[in-house]
């Protein structure tokens, strides 16, 4: 017999749930030390999942305090001139992202549940921090003097109880009924409320919360949103080399953004890492010029079983494609992490003595061009 589902009433910190991160980064449980527990109740697949999530939103929370504690990042918030009232999103930046002279680093994650600071929630869970934040790339940078700004393209909307919208949309309705039998109205519907609410939270299964988006202007999915920041802060930068990371989606926002903002691309950036990025230049529609740049100026590490940085076969002609050293899509970046400060570092000097940076080097431009 299929067990009643407990309330999807769950702890809103680590410490309530019993977990904390140790000196290596790792996830554990306070008292026994074991690793986090998906099916925390036998036959409860989807209170498992709700609590994993709840679980997932206080680790975005814990990330966000690790950019602005230990990374020493400013959270700021976009739309730049939003009102107090509209829906808002925001995005992390070093003191110098700005002013640095020198070199910026930008970074982009894919799509799903991440948020700004994040590779992979199921890695930071599972594995550790270093794994699944971009905090690894984030300190790198700074001590090699980059600026860094840190991208949110996930967070395109906030989300309101459809109940509460309507509670406060119909709050002037019958202002002309009688205040006896507006209070007698009242009393029973809030009776047959508190009956329904005790029902619906014991029932099985659970009646979800409706819920309806507010999406956040121009910052409503993550391709407008790179074209938002880059608009408004990466064009604004003093730094003479831009740099991209972008991991999966990421690197389909960055190809969108080519598109949309091409020359004003071309001459700040200098070279973009993509880590088992989704982008198709075919589908997107990118013009034969941003083909052309791609192949000179970034490479996509991506999921394999090759060693790292071996040369991987392509059907698109677009950016050379490399082994991350992993065949799993969400460790690529963590895999490819020192490849790309070193491709970068390449780029950077290729740009200063006008040569190509040693990852698009031209046995991968004849591979492309033949296709």
């Amino acid at each position: 017999m299929k067990k009643d589902e407990p309330p999807f009433d769950f702890p809103d910190t680590l410490e309530g749930f019993e977990y904390a991160f140790n000196e290596k980064g790792q996830l554990r449980h306070i008292k026994t030390g074991e690793p986090f527990v998906f099916n925390y109740r036998e036959d409860l697949h989807r209170w498992n999942q709700k609590r994993y999530e709840a679980l997932g939103e206080i680790i975005t929370r814990y990330v966000y305090e690790l950019l602005e504690s230990d990374c020493n990042l400013k959270k700021i918030s976009i739309p730049v001139d939003a009102t107090e009232s509209e829906p808002k999103s925001f995005i992390f930046m070093s003191e110098d992202a700005l002013t640095n002279p020198q070199k910026l680093m930008v970074l982009i994650h894919g799509s799903g549940v991440v948020r700004a600071g994040q590779w992979a929630r199921r890695l930071i869970i599972n594995e550790d921090l270093d794994s699944g934040t971009q905090i690894p790339f984030i300190k790198r940078a700074m001590d090699e003097g980059y600026g860094v700004i840190v991208l949110n393209p996930n967070e395109n909307y906030i989300e309101v109880e459809k109940q509460k919208m309507h509670k406060q949309s119909s709050s002037s309705d019958g202002t002309d009924e009688p205040a006896g039998k507006r209070e007698r109205r009242d009393k029973v519907s809030k009776e047959t409320k508190k009956r329904r609410d005790f029902y619906e939270k014991y029932r099985n299964p659970q009646k979800e919360k409706e819920m309806m988006q507010l999406f956040i202007r121009e910052n409503g999915s993550p391709e407008e949103h790179a074209v938002y920041v880059w608009d408004h802060f990466i064009a604004q930068a003093a730094a003479e080399n831009v740099f991209f990371v972008a991991h999966s989606y990421g690197g389909l926002a960055f190809v969108e953004l080519m598109i949309q903002r091409e020359a004003d691309v071309k001459s700040k950036v200098t070279a973009v890492a993509l880590t088992d990025s989704v982008h198709n230049v075919w589908h997107q529609e990118a013009g034969k010029t941003i083909r052309e740049w791609m192949r000179e100026n970034c490479c996509n590490w991506v999921s394999s079983s090759e060693p790292l940085d071996t040369s991987v076969e392509s059907m698109l002609p677009d950016c050379p494609r490399v082994s991350a050293g992993t065949d799993r899509h969400e460790l690529t970046s963590w895999k490819s992490f020192p490849s790309i400060f070193k491709f970068f570092a390449e780029a950077s000097e290729a740009k200063s003595s006008s040569q190509k940076p040693a990852l698009t080097r031209r046995s991968h431009r004849i591979k492309h061009e033949e296709l």
